[in-house]
């Protein structure tokens, strides 16, 4: 089986710079979705017709085993598919789709793939649309079978009252689909090479033409305009949310969260308003969520609780840790069982062991940290020289306090006490207290100066 993906459009509609099959939808590129359901499928072959801004729609799906062709002219739907049939052989089974379609389900296209023989050499997936205005409409015998597909401006007014709608997606055996193809005319309303008028060629061809619909119909909607992107996004993350809330999570208010990647839930997991998820984040049980929190590429385990406004990327917790708020942890953030991060502290590639509290104003970078450690407000390491970084080890149960920098590389030593205010530039041994200030003066004789 092949995948045609038909990509070449401008997509003036849109307003943008970029083609309108690499506009956005739930942080990935609509033709990007495609593409995995195309992988999904597994394809022997997925190829992509590109036109405008093709070096673009290239760039984007390099490395996805993906391949291109090329239209230079947009002249219609059956042009676009023409320009794939020197990678169509007769035995194939080639399956259609569009770029600006990005939520088609693989059960759907199983289903669609499924009707396809060689006693039966098309297949049409249709659907019945309350409003059909605009969508070529599906035109049946009084026996029901399928005749053709009339397009919206050529349909007649009897034509026009149908309500079974194409939505372009088909798939079809290659022989007849070459055939088919060689076939068409420009004849229309459009002067454009319409694929849909490969329905009538089987029809006289003697056979009869299959049928099926979605399951519902955000699976076959284009988007043509950032209206239409932004109607298809809202209706998308609904559904998105609707299928963590049937897994078991407590969403408190279901129309603002946003998933732009997947999002796997344990038992009982919680998660508040304006919250935002992007790639692979996994929650375990009872996780809790608070609202305006963004969450990449994250796994938190059971019982671990994030304050409202914390940011998360590429970060690891245990069970029972503490996270915000106005938390920030950066790549590489390792996070142990009832481990503390608190308010307006960042992190970044730190190892943070056991039972440790980073609770105010703090920066922790680059640091391989042991359990039982209390580092106090403002405390800052130094791991960057301006030109390298360092790394800064602290053993357990250190207690740092608070307005320190330690300059690493440094290691503080297991149950040593850092005093306030110190600036500490070499290693500090187990157990002992480590203190670095200048001494404290009152200047005698000393006046506050005066405006003049």
């Amino acid at each position: 089986m092949k995948v045609v993906i038909l990509a070449a459009g401008k997509g003036t509609r849109m307003r943008s710079s970029l083609p309108k099959v690499l506009q956005p939808l739930a942080g990935q590129a609509l033709l990007q979705h495609v593409v995995n359901t195309a992988h999904q499928l597994n394809a022997e072959q997925i190829l992509t017709v590109v036109g405008h801004q093709s070096h673009l729609v290239e760039q984007a799906m390099e490395g996805q085993n993906v391949d291109f062709v090329a239209q230079t002219e947009q002249l219609g739907t059956g042009h676009a598919v023409q320009q794939a049939v020197p990678e169509i052989t007769d035995e194939d089974t080639v399956l259609v789709l569009y770029g600006d379609v990005p939520l088609t389900a693989k059960s759907t296209l199983d289903d669609l793939l499924e009707l396809v023989s060689d006693e039966h050499p098309l297949a049409l997936l249709t659907i019945n649309l309350d409003n059909p205005t605009g969508y070529g409409r599906i035109v049946r015998d009084p026996h029901h079978a399928v005749q053709a597909i009339v397009e919206q401006k050529d349909a007649n007014p009897e034509q026009l009252k149908i309500q079974e709608v194409n939505t372009g997606i088909l798939a079809a055996k290659g022989a007849q689909l070459k055939s088919w193809l060689s076939q068409l005319q420009s004849n229309n309303a459009q002067g454009e090479f319409y694929l849909t008028d490969i329905i009538a060629m089987c029809v006289a061809d003697g056979f009869a033409v299959q049928t099926t619909q979605p399951a519902s119909e955000i699976e076959v909607l284009g988007v043509n305009d950032k209206r239409q992107l932004q109607g298809l996004e809202r209706q998308y993350q609904m559904q998105l949310a609707e299928a963590l809330m049937v897994q078991g999570a407590t969403l408190i208010d279901a129309s603002r969260i946003d998933i732009r990647g997947e999002v796997s839930i344990g038992q009982d997991v919680e998660i508040d308003a304006n919250v935002i998820f992007e790639g692979k984040v996994v929650l375990g049980d009872r996780v809790r969520i608070g609202a305006n929190c963004v969450l990449k590429n994250v796994n938190l385990g059971a019982d671990t609780e994030v304050a409202p406004f914390s940011h998360l990327e590429e970060a690891v917790a245990g069970e029972k840790v503490a996270i915000g708020p106005y938390a920030r942890l950066r790549p590489g953030t390792e996070l142990a069982d009832k481990a503390k991060i608190g308010n307006f502290v960042e992190t970044k590639k730190a190892k943070i062991g056991a039972g440790s509290k980073v609770n105010h104003l703090t920066y922790i970078g680059d640091t391989l940290m042991g359990s039982g450690c209390n580092i106090g407000a403002g405390t800052i390491t130094c791991n960057y020289d301006g030109a390298n970084k360092y790394q800064t080890v602290i053993g357990d149960d250190v207690f740092v306090g608070s307005d320190t920098q330690l300059v690493a590389p440094v290691t503080v030593g297991k149950g040593a006490t850092i005093g306030a205010g110190s600036t500490i530039t070499k290693d500090s041994p187990e157990g002992k207290l480590t203190l670095s200030r200048s001494k404290q003066l009152t200047i005698k004789g000393w006046q506050k100066p005066t405006k003049k």
